[in-house]
């Protein structure tokens, strides 16, 4: 047992030590947003009046594709419906924290050699994944613990002792469940950006998965493992059978992922990797195309990913938007073709919110790969490459190059693929230029949102991570803001709320314009920094 384990309680207390401002960066985000907006439920959703209508809302296909199926059976109250709007919302984001400890500690050190100089000393051959596991319970029941407690100080108006516990650690089991499944797929693969890629697939999945199922047949949805948060029922009926199920899932992941990494070397997958040319390609001709071989696999699967996912939402407007058989009465009144054309406008309302996700998941790739430029110098890559004379101005193109084609890309494929799977279950489709008014929209966010970025890279590269700041906030303030009822001021601090209600509203060329030319600039003085810092500042 202590080949295996030794030392494994010091090197927990290590991790803890090194990552105690990351882990308190995400409880502090994750258990304030809980507790803000706890307290603001009973002033939104206070009367008879405000939560029949917000009920109404939660009930049509597009917000049960967003936060999952809602029943007002029972008696309504403030903390029924903030269950109903959080769960999905915060479980999607405890699940993101969890992959990213989970990679970060297990794979990132072994591509970094500090895996390899670690299992050098008198240590267990799995006490570093058993330090990062037991880590990741830690936080995860702190995190829990910390959003339970904030639940209970709101004192939201329906809520109880049990159901804000559950809430809290039905949370921590949701969080342990996702982080196992991304130990293992870091066992599986070879690479840190292999493990990082191939956890978000499968949080992609599971969570298309659920979206579906709810919308379907919401008894399906306990098949989709992402569907167990939903299945807490928390006020209503506090089920602690999910968080039972997560808990099993995740000691039987974790199961797996101990016995393949018993079997495996350091720096090591499990996967087979296909052998490389014996000679260069002749598109290694420069640090563009090198960018460009290294990002391949995330830059495909991103681009495979965003036009399912639209395609996913896409697949519902149907169902959104036939007013005609939810609501005859309306079609005998105002007639079929102004019943249609209202059927049309509700589907553009869910489009325009749905593209919001598309702008903000299309940042992810491309925020990735800018950073990548620090992080590629720190573990030496570069070296060679500055070696032979290729100018710094070449190599930040490069990478901030490959970062707007990705992310372009990615958000045109996105709304496209809502467009198309949308249109095939219309019976008046909409023209696919109404939909493309949302990529000319918020192509310039994403030009500003890279400029941030690279100025994280170039003048503060100890601090860049805070860039995940802003499709955090983003989603945040545009996704889940306006059921909050959040001030239109908080909404402008994101570069995404800007821009203006695209596609049910024309484009405004104006402010297109101005946050164009402020991308545009950021990213020159960013250059102007990157080239006269010293590259050792890392």
């Amino acid at each position: 047992m202590n080949a295996k384990f030794g030392k494994s309680g010091f090197l927990t207390r290590f991790y803890l030590g090194r990552d105690w401002r990351q882990i308190l960066f995400w409880i502090i985000g994750l258990a304030g947003l809980m507790a803000s907006a706890a307290a603001k439920f009973d002033g939104l959703y206070g009367t008879e009046k405000a939560m029949a209508s917000i009920s109404a809302t939660l009930k049509t296909p597009a917000m049960v594709s967003l936060f999952g199926p809602f029943s007002s059976a029972g008696e309504l109250n403030p903390a029924i419906i903030y269950a109903a709007e959080m769960m999905v919302f915060m479980g999607l984001f405890t699940a993101m924290m969890n992959i990213y400890f989970a990679v970060r500690n297990t794979r990132a050190e072994e591509d970094s050699g500090i895996a390899e100089l670690i299992s050098a000393h008198a240590i267990g051959k799995q006490s570093q994944l058993l330090a990062a596991t037991l880590e990741l319970i830690v936080i995860n029941l702190l995190a829990g613990i910390i959003e339970a407690l904030g639940l209970q100080t709101a004192g939201m108006t329906g809520s109880s002792l049990e159901g804000n516990w559950l809430f809290g650690l039905g949370l921590a089991a949701f969080g342990i469940m996702f982080g196992a499944f991304s130990l293992l797929v870091a066992q599986l693969v070879s690479s840190a950006r292999s493990a990082t890629m191939g956890s978000y697939l499968v949080l992609g999945i599971l969570y298309v998965a659920r979206m579906g199922t709810d919308v379907q047949n919401p008894d399906y949805t306990w098949f989709t493992i992402f569907g167990w948060i939903e299945k807490l029922s928390i006020y209503v009926d506090n089920n602690w059978l999910p968080l039972g199920l997560m808990l099993i899932a995740a000691v039987l992941t974790g199961s797996v992922s101990f016995a393949i990494s018993n079997k495996r070397d350091v720096g090591a997958g499990v996967l087979p990797q296909r052998n490389g040319r014996q000679s260069a390609s002749v598109f290694l001709a420069g640090p563009f195309s090198l960018v460009a071989r290294l990002e391949r696999t995330s830059i495909i699967v991103w681009l495979i990913s965003l036009p399912l996912l639209g395609a996913s939402y896409g697949s519902i407007f149907g169902t959104v938007g036939d007013i005609l058989k939810t609501n005859p009465t309306m079609a005998k009144l105002i007639g079929s073709a102004a019943a249609a054309k209202a059927g049309q406008g509700i589907v553009l309302s869910f489009a325009a919110t749905l593209c919001i996700v598309f702008a903000l998941v299309a940042t992810i790739p491309a925020l990735i790969t800018v950073l990548k430029i620090n992080g590629d110098e720190k573990k030496g890559y570069l070296e060679q490459v500055h070696a032979r004379g290729i100018s710094r101005l070449r190599v930040f193109a490069s990478y901030t190059g490959i970062s707007l084609i990705t992310g372009t890309i990615g958000l045109l494929l996105g709304i496209i693929g809502m467009a198309v799977a949308g249109n095939s279950t219309m019976s008046h489709p909409i023209d696919l230029p109404r939909y493309l008014r949302a990529f000319v929209g918020y192509w310039p966010a994403l030009i500003v949102a890279v400029g941030i970025t690279l100025m994280l890279v170039a003048f503060l590269p100890r601090l860049q991570q805070l860039a995940w700041i802003i499709p955090i906030y983003g989603m945040f303030s545009l996704y889940l803001g306006p059921l909050i009822d959040l001030p239109d001021w908080t909404k402008n601090i994101s570069p995404y709320g800007w821009v203006n209600n695209v596609p049910v509203k024309a484009i405004d060329w104006g402010t297109a314009g101005w946050m164009t030319a402020l991308g545009a600039a950021l990213i020159v003085i960013a250059y102007l920094g990157y080239r006269h810092r010293d590259l050792t500042i890392n």
